[in-house]
C-alpha cells in the first residue's frame, strides 16, 4: 500500500531549514530504503539524508545553494504532490517529476508571484519562479542523479531511480589522438625556446610565436578566434576576495561569446609580448590591436591561413630537431609533422582533464558545447573555474 497521510493533513512547500514533514512522509519506512547493509550516514529520514549529502559543499556557496535548490524542490514536490516520501519515488515518479519540471502547477503553490525572489524567510517564498528552460530541467536532473547515487553509496537508498533514464546504447570510447602528450608538447617548448634572437626581425618571430602558442594552449583558443578577436578584450574585475583577476572575452564559434581566464601566467606573456613592441603593459579596453601581431607598422590582424602557417612552421622544426637526435625519434617526429593548431586546443583540454581541473570548468573555458548534455550539472562559479585554471593549468616556459 503506497504511504500516505491523512487527507486532513497541510502541507505547504517551505525552504528545507523551515520545513516540517508528517511522520507517514518522512521517509523512514521509504519503500526504497536500503536494508540488510551497514550505512554510512547517520540520518534515519529523507530530511537528514539530504542534509548530510548538502553538508559535502556547504564550503563552495554558488554549489550549495544550486543542489539544495533541486534537492528542495523535488523533496517538496513528492510530499506536496505525490503524497509520498523521497525514499519512495520510482522511476516513473522521477519521469513525471521532469514533465513537472516545465510547468510547475498549480502555479500558486509552487511558483512565487510575479516570479520574483524572495528570501527564504519570507512568507511568500516558492520553490519555483517561472517554468523551467530545457537546458535547466536537464541540469536539475543531472544534480538529482549525483544526489541519488551518493544515497545509495551512502547506504541509504537501495538504487537510483533516475539510472535507469541515464543509461545509453554502449559505444565504444572514442579515439582522442590528435593532441600532444605532455613529453611531446615540452619538445615543441623546447624548440620554440631554442629559436634564434640575435636579430630584431629574428626577436620579433621568437616572440610572436612564444605568443601565440600561449594563446592557443593556455586560452584553448581556435585558431579563427586568435585572429578575430584583439588585445581590448582583455579585461580585469575584482573577485570575491577582493583580488583582481583578468579575463580574454572571446567571440567563438557560431558567434558564442565565453570568458577565458587570463591567468598570471599568461598575463605576464602578455606583457612581455607588448613591451616587446613598444606597447603599454597591459591593454586598454576596447584596444583594436590584434592579439598576434603581423609584421611591419600595419595592424592588421593576421589571417587563419597565415596564423595555421607560423604554427606548422614550428611543429615542422621541433620535428626536424627530434630527428636529428636519435634514429628512435623518428615516430614522435613524424607525429608533430601532422599537428596543427587544433591539436593544442584538444592538448590543452586533454592535459587539464589529466590534472583533474574540473570537466565543466574545462567545459567552459573552452567553450565545447558538445559537453552541455554530459556536463552541465550547475552554473560555473567563475572565481573558482579562474583559480583553478590558474593553479592547474600552466605552460611553463
Amino acid at each position: 500500500m503506497p504511504e500516505s497521510v491523512a487527507p486532513s493533513v497541510s502541507i505547504v512547500p517551505a525552504p528545507l531549514d523551515a520545513l516540517a514533514i508528517p511522520a507517514g512522509l518522512d521517509g523512514r519506512d521509504g519503500r526504497n530504503r536500503a536494508t540488510g547493509q551497514q550505512a554510512q550516514i547517520a540520518a534515519t529520514n529523507d530530511l537528514d539524508a539530504l542534509r548530510a549529502w548538502l553538508a559535502r559543499f556547504t564550503d563552495t556557496k554558488t554549489t550549495f545553494e544550486n543542489y539544495r535548490k533541486e534537492a528542495e524542490r523535488l523533496l517538496l514536490w513528492s510530499i506536496v504532490q505525490l503524497r509520498k516520501p523521497l525514499s519512495s519515488l520510482t522511476h516513473e515518479d522521477l519521469l513525471a517529476y521532469q514533465h513537472f519540471l516545465a510547468d510547475p502547477q498549480p502555479s500558486g503553490v509552487w511558483v512565487a508571484g510575479g516570479g520574483r525572489k524572495h528570501p527564504r524567510s519570507d512568507g511568500r517564498w516558492r520553490p519555483f519562479y517561472g517554468s523551467l528552460s530545457p537546458a535547466s530541467q536537464r541540469q536539475a536532473m543531472v544534480i538529482l542523479n549525483v544526489m541519488f547515487a551518493w544515497l545509495v553509496q551512502a547506504g541509504y537508498l537501495a538504487g537510483n531511480p533516475l539510472s535507469l533514464s541515464r543509461q545509453r546504447a554502449r559505444k565504444a570510447p572514442p579515439r582522442i589522438t590528435r593532441y600532444l602528450e605532455p613529453e611531446l608538447w615540452q619538445e615543441v617548448k623546447n624548440y620554440i625556446e631554442s629559436m634564434p634572437r640575435e636579430t630584431a626581425r629574428e626577436r620579433f618571430h621568437y616572440d610572436r610565436v612564444r605568443w601565440l602558442f600561449t594563446l592557443l594552449y593556455l586560452g584553448g583558443l581556435r585558431i579563427t578566434e586568435v585572429s578575430a578577436n584583439t588585445m581590448g578584450r582583455f579585461f580585469s574585475r575584482r573577485d570575491a576576495a577582493g583580488r583582481d583577476r583578468w579575463w580574454l572575452e572571446v567571440t567563438g564559434k557560431g558567434d558564442r561569446e565565453r570568458l577565458v581566464p587570463a591567468t598570471a601566467e599568461m598575463m605576464t606573456e602578455l606583457t612581455r609580448y607588448r613591451c616587446a613592441h613598444d606597447l603599454s603593459a597591459l591593454p586598454l579596453p576596447g584596444e583594436d590591436t590584434p592579439l598576434v601581431l603581423p609584421v611591419g607598422e600595419a595592424r592588421k590582424p593576421l589571417t587563419r591561413a597565415a596564423l595555421h602557417k607560423i604554427v606548422k612552421e614550428v611543429f615542422a622544426g621541433a620535428a626536424n630537431t627530434l630527428r636529428a637526435g636519435a634514429a628512435s625519434n623518428d615516430k614522435r617526429a613524424n607525429r608533430l609533422e601532422k599537428a596543427s593548431a587544433h591539436w593544442l586546443r584538444h592538448s590543452a583540454g586533454s592535459h587539464m582533464a589529466d590534472q583533474q581541473v574540473d570537466i565543466r570548468l574545462i567545459r567552459d573555458n573552452l567553450g565545447h558545447a558538445s559537453l552541455t548534455t554530459t556536463s552541465q550539472y550547475l552554473h560555473i562559479d567563475d572565481d573558482r573555474r579562474h583559480r583553478e585554471t590558474e593553479e592547474k593549468h600552466q605552460i611553463k616556459w
